[in-house]
């Protein structure tokens, strides 16, 4: 298989992936889902092939959420891994550029993002409000932790999330910091896009631009995170 076609098929398992709540049931789809990540990580690189097999084993040999949850974040990793690597190996970091008044080809780009998380999606922007929450929150799958580091429009903000996780039956958690002015969008911990407008404006009163960060990821995630664990805590 060509990288493309190595990518095409890790985007794919990503998008497929089972939920965290039923993952662990021993099933035919979940089976065959793990079966197709084998042959796949043995066609991409034949070393993490042999280390994803050892994970799958330790998940399936462990019983409780506090001992598979870990492994499981581990696998969740390492596909990410894969799917990095065939990025910049086939198209390269991704780039994408916004026109004015492009307002669905923002969203369009930021909802495949979005979509593709499996563990944690971290958002940072002091002005997320409740048409952020209304246009996003719908497209993270179940059992995907929801993070918001937000400031200046809590006053909207934390009502719609109240409203959209009585709803949907799920926690949101959002916490507010002084001194932080950019946009980024962290996904499983190891994806990191930044956005050049508000995620809530984005295309609609001026070009701006969607860009996938690599090499600075983990420094620029970690700067946040110690935000995030410094914040006010204004839902939990």
């Amino acid at each position: 298989m060509t990288n493309e076609e190595l990518l095409g098929e890790v985007e794919d398992l990503l998008r497929t992936a089972p939920t965290r709540d039923t993952i662990k049931q021993s099933d035919e789809q979940n089976l065959a889902w793990f079966g197709r990540a084998g042959a796949l990580f043995d066609a991409w690189n034949s070393v993490q092939g042999n280390v994803f097999r050892t994970l799958v084993d330790r998940f399936y040999t462990a019983y409780t959420p506090r001992e598979y949850h870990p492994i499981l974040n581990q696998i969740m990793i390492v596909l990410q891994q894969a799917r990095h690597d065939l990025r910049m190996k086939t198209s390269g970091p991704i780039s994408t550029a916004i026109g004015h008044g492009m307002v669905f080809d923002y969203f369009d780009e930021l909802r495949k993002i979005v979509e593709g998380a499996r563990r944690d999606v971290f958002w940072v922007d002091p002005y997320l409000d409740a048409e952020f929450v209304s246009r996003y929150l719908s497209h993270v799958a179940t059992g995907v932790t929801i993070r918001l580091l937000a400031r200046e429009k809590l006053a909207t903000l934390l009502p719609a999330v109240d409203a959209f996780s009585q709803q949907h039956g799920v926690s949101i958690h959002v916490r507010s910091a002084p001194r932080f002015h950019d946009r980024y969008l962290f996904v499983d911990l190891t994806e990191c896009n930044q956005s050049g407008a508000s995620f809530k404006d984005g295309g609609r009163s001026a070009p701006t631009t969607l860009t996938q960060i690599t090499d600075a990821c983990a420094v620029v995630l970690e700067t946040y995170e110690d935000l995030w664990i410094a914040g006010t805590v204004e839902r939990q």
